[in-house]
């Protein structure tokens, strides 16, 4: 069986992206018979909104998407992230690290390597690979080589991750030349969302991962975890990114206003617009029907 999700992280309501992905997920669970759950990804306290999470539910029912299951939230899972990580370190893929972003920053200046990748993320030189050299313990980084050992590897070992989108097509990422070994707990004891992410699919059976095109680049990530923690791939579905008049990702970090529910069908059919989805309807049920029909038709049946 087919099931599919939509995790949004309580940083604030959502915005017209959020719902374009939330109803994409919604409708390729529906469209294949499946299941459809909501995981609410509170793992970043610092960043969350009070009271974002229940508004999101509240926006999904006003829209007529509601999961099949109560929500999951992630900030009630951390026993089930350590003993993964406690698995990886156990299995030598994970390491105790002792450097702060600017000691990577420093590092790879000295080897006169580039700060940083088009994520904005340091590509990690491994220094911590071989022990912490004294330093304290700060955070927890996955050991991104061909196999485990405590020197495994030159800095930038290729690992080459390929797999196939349902839309972008064939893809392939060197994940050590892109991040290097990457978080798997944060200096700050938080757990990182490519730990939980990876964590929690496995939990809930998730078959079919379909989320925003931004998210891509993590995939070969966490399909490398997932093959660390003996685990299944889903499969994936990028959708398109709603941008500002100035191109940039719409977000709420660009101060993306939340989705206007006045009217949930006008909100819905703009969402299915984006989507390549455009059917008649004049209440949220019928048109959820005949979009849902729809996608089996533009996504489902070509996999057939």
């Amino acid at each position: 069986m087919v099931i599919g999700r939509f995790a949004p992280s309580p940083t604030g309501p959502l915005h017209a992206g959020s719902l374009v992905a939330a109803l994409a997920s919604w409708l390729d669970a529906r469209a294949a018979g499946g299941r459809w759950l909501v995981r609410i990804e509170d793992v970043d306290p610092p960043r969350e909104m009070k009271g974002a999470a229940e508004l999101i539910l509240q926006q999904l029912d006003r829209c007529g998407l509601r999961p099949d299951e109560p929500p999951l939230y992630q900030s009630t899972r951390g026993d089930h992230y350590q003993a993964a990580l406690d698995r990886l370190v156990e299995q030598g893929w994970a390491y105790p690290c002792g450097c702060s972003r600017s000691d990577v920053a420093a590092a790879l200046t000295a080897r006169g390597e580039a700060i940083a990748r088009p994520v904005g993320e340091l590509v990690y030189p491994n220094t911590c690979r071989g022990g912490l050299g004294g330093k304290p313990a700060r955070s927890f980084r996955l050991r991104v080589a061909p196999t485990p050992g405590p020197t495994s590897g030159p800095a930038c070992d290729p690992v080459p991750v390929a797999w196939h989108d349902r839309r972008l097509g064939p893809q392939c990422q060197d994940v050590a030349a892109f991040v290097g070994d990457f978080v798997l707990r944060r200096a700050d004891g938080f757990w990182a969302y490519q730990l939980a992410v990876v964590v929690d699919d496995a939990a809930q059976g998730i078959t079919d991962v379909v989320r925003g095109e931004d998210l891509a680049d993590n995939t070969a990530r966490q399909i490398f975890l997932q093959r660390r923690l003996g685990l299944a791939t889903p499969r994936y579905l990028h959708t398109p990114l709603v941008r500002n008049p100035d191109g940039s990702k719409l977000s709420k970090q660009t101060g993306a206003a939340a989705v206007d529910l006045a009217d949930p069908l006008a909100a819905l059919r703009s969402a299915g617009a984006r989507l390549g989805i455009d059917v008649p309807g004049t209440t949220l049920a019928e048109w959820l029907e005949r979009a849902t029909a729809a996608w089996r038709v533009q996504w489902l049946a070509p996999m057939a």
